[in-house]
């Protein structure tokens, strides 16, 4: 009974920290100069990318779900509703990418390397530096967005996100820092 009692206490130690940190993260953007870079919201579990996928076909790609669709309009509030100025929107042109920025932000710059390179792993280091050196040189004013993969997130910064996960990126001019993350619940609840 005690243990129960000393994992609850921590717990609720632990909430009150969380959402700190997360105000912390949303006062920072609100600031600018900062990058976000996201995983696309949520999918279809049940789908997956068919083997003959094309990108400019979306019924051969794994797609938002009703609850991504909702989240990314979530997320596009809660920029809003918090007064962060978003300078650009930059998309993989993966469907469920490009859904998601979209239906957050509404205006789209779809750009290349953000593309999955999950199928070939060839075109990572290309892709990775092409986002590495515009995150690095990035200075604001407001906030640029990035809508990607978790394979990409994960190469540029050692981030494993689940879907509609924020990664919030500081430019350094020669690289960046990992100011911290914005998980789908620190936007709003569902």
């Amino acid at each position: 009974m005690a243990f129960r009692g000393a994992v609850l206490a921590l717990a609720l130690a632990v909430l009150p920290a969380q959402a700190q940190a997360s105000e912390a993260l949303w006062a920072l953007l609100k600031a600018g100069g900062q990058v976000v870079i996201m995983r696309h919201a949520a999918t279809d579990s049940t789908a997956g990318d068919l083997d003959t996928m094309r990108v400019e076909d979306c019924t051969t790609q794994r797609n938002l779900s009703a609850s991504g669709r909702a989240g990314a309009r979530r997320i596009g509030d809660a920029f809003r509703e918090r007064g962060i100025t978003v300078d650009l929107v930059r998309s993989s042109v993966w469907c469920r990418c490009l859904d998601t920025a979209t239906l957050a932000f509404g205006v789209v710059d779809p750009w290349l390397p953000l593309n999955s390179f999950f199928r070939n792993r060839d075109r990572e280091p290309a892709q990775t530096r092409a986002v590495r050196e515009l995150v690095s040189r990035y200075g604001g004013p407001g906030t640029l967005v990035l809508v990607t993969h978790q394979v990409n997130i994960t190469a540029l910064t050692g981030v494993y996100p689940g879907e509609g996960e924020m990664v919030i990126l500081t430019p350094r001019g020669d690289g960046f820092t990992v100011a911290g993350r914005l998980v789908p619940s620190a936007v709003t609840p569902d």
